[in-house]
């Protein structure tokens, strides 16, 4: 059975399209079945990239810790280019359960909201907070500020000194749903 990973290895020959929106995006693995609609439930395994770190694109993968991320689609819960992905429009396809999908989503669909100056003059901000997906902050030994994959996204995504916020890359595979 292919795999999140082996999508993100095979991307070179993935035959990448545009969107309307701006989104580009590619089938890994078409799935089979009926597409979700607006309303349902739905599940992925993500591993998210970025197109402009300095110190290596990965960030966080959901597989890696045994965690899909789980949300009913149109709740306003996640970012906009993960949902327009799954339920297709602006020339985007649906997806269809069981494929692997690369999205390359600019940051007006991503988390251009997320890099907005902090009601004080501290520089500290709560990036756990708004759309979706954000990799968990748990620390993993005590006096860690949070997990190393919620520092990197935070510097990335939630820094409102960074001049620009670079491409995201998710690689998914949609769950199929239970029962159907």
């Amino acid at each position: 059975a292919a795999s999140v990973a082996s999508a993100a290895s095979a991307a070179r020959a993935l035959d990448f399209q545009t969107s309307a929106s701006g989104i580009e995006w590619a089938d890994a693995k078409v799935g089979s079945g009926q597409p979700y609609k607006s309303g349902q439930r739905c599940a992925v395994d993500y591993v998210m990239s970025t197109s402009g770190a300095r110190y290596g694109s990965k960030i966080d993968a959901t597989k890696e810790r045994n965690e899909p991320y789980a949300w009913t689609l149109g709740d306003g819960s996640t970012i906009l280019g993960l949902e327009q992905g799954i339920l297709g429009g602006q020339g985007i396809p649906p997806m269809l359960p069981g494929g692997i999908r690369r999205l390359i989503i600019k940051p007006e669909l991503a988390y251009a909201d997320k890099a907005i100056p902090a009601k004080n003059s501290l520089q500290v901000q709560d990036c756990s907070v708004g759309r979706g997906p954000v990799p968990p902050n748990a620390p993993e030994r005590s006096g860690d500020m949070g997990a190393g994959e919620y520092q990197r996204f935070k510097n990335i995504y939630c820094n409102q000194n960074r001049p620009y916020q670079p491409d995201l890359v998710l690689d998914i595979q949609l769950f199929g749903r239970k029962g159907g």
